[in-house]
């Protein structure tokens, strides 16, 4: 499946005992085979596996939030310079699409209260936030919301994982 570029830094923290950059790359070939317009390898993503520190650092800053969350998304595009990007497919120059950060503390007491492991509500993290990379804004209305669930459980599906909205 052809899937977006990742480039990731993980922090030590996250441990070894999970190939964070294979469940990346493996969650970003899933959400591409239902999300077309992320199927292409001239775009390119950062995927960050940070900690609640950072994150808190990037909300407040980029999104006046004085809190962490659990994935921040930094898109580059727009939702319609995305399309138009993705409707090219030729060996045209890179397409730099944003950065992913993911915060360990957040997502490792989210997972705990799903009764999930890190590494599957990780793998739905980086789906979603590669979707709003892509210009999906679930707060964008009721419809956007629906819309962004249903790729992202289509995706997690294929790797295995149940849908996390309904569990």
């Amino acid at each position: 499946m052809t899937a977006p570029t990742l480039e990731t830094d993980v922090s030590p923290e996250w441990g070894d005992d999970i190939d964070w950059d294979m469940l990346a790359h493996r969650a970003a070939e899933a959400i591409a085979a239902e999300a077309p317009e992320l199927a292409d390898p001239n775009m390119l993503v950062s995927v960050v596996f940070a900690d609640d520190d950072e994150v808190h650092a990037l909300n407040r800053q980029w999104r006046a939030r004085d809190k962490p969350t659990n994935v921040l998304s930094f898109p580059m595009l727009s939702r319609e310079e995305v399309l138009r990007a993705a409707e090219r497919k030729d060996s045209g120059a890179p397409v730099m699409l944003g950065d992913i950060v993911l915060a360990l503390e957040t997502c490792a007491r989210e997972a705990d209260e799903k009764s999930v492991a890190l590494a599957v509500h990780a793998t739905h993290l980086v789906i979603h936030g590669l979707l709003h990379i892509a210009g999906h804004d679930h707060e964008l209305g009721d419809a956007e919301a629906e819309a962004m669930e249903a790729l992202e459980t289509r995706a997690l599906a294929r790797l295995g994982i149940a849908d996390p909205y309904h569990s």
